[in-house]
């Protein structure tokens, strides 16, 4: 998938996740004391996200209530919030996959693309393998 595509096909989930929750309610319940997260999380195999096309899409809304197509959004929200928010930060969370991983290397870029907490998120990052992702992405990335 093309660049352009890819952002075209983002900005739809992420479209969805922020104003999907939003569908039906009055203007006062829309109003938060927390700024929003809602975010979409993408896997692929290969060495960067540009040259290669999703496998997995999945959307996250952290806040005003958790919510998304996440197989675990409980455990990703609280994941992220125990990192502040730093992706990088995830494997030092304590709570990944605790697990030993061979030295096979085959790509997998994940990507984040969205808000946090009211600040924009554009995250990339390659890992050498799938178990390596599980262990150092925590639940955010198992999908």
């Amino acid at each position: 998938m093309r660049t352009p595509a890819r952002w075209a096909a983002t900005g739809t989930l992420l479209t969805a996740a922020v104003l999907g929750p939003l569908h039906g309610t009055a203007a006062a319940e829309s109003q938060s004391l927390y700024a929003p997260s809602a975010l979409v999380l993408t896997v692929a195999h290969g060495e960067d996200a540009a040259g290669t096309s999703p496998e997995r899409a999945v959307t996250l809304t952290c806040e005003p209530r958790t919510t998304g197509t996440h197989p675990s959004p409980r455990d990703a929200c609280d994941q992220l919030a125990a990192a502040d928010g730093d992706f990088g930060k995830l494997a030092l969370t304590g709570q990944g996959k605790p697990g030993i991983c061979t030295f096979q290397y085959d790509p997998v870029v994940v990507t984040a693309q969205g808000v946090w907490r009211g600040e924009r998120v554009d995250y990339e990052r390659t890992f050498g393998n799938d178990c390596v992702k599980n262990v150092e992405g925590a639940a955010v990335f198992a999908f």
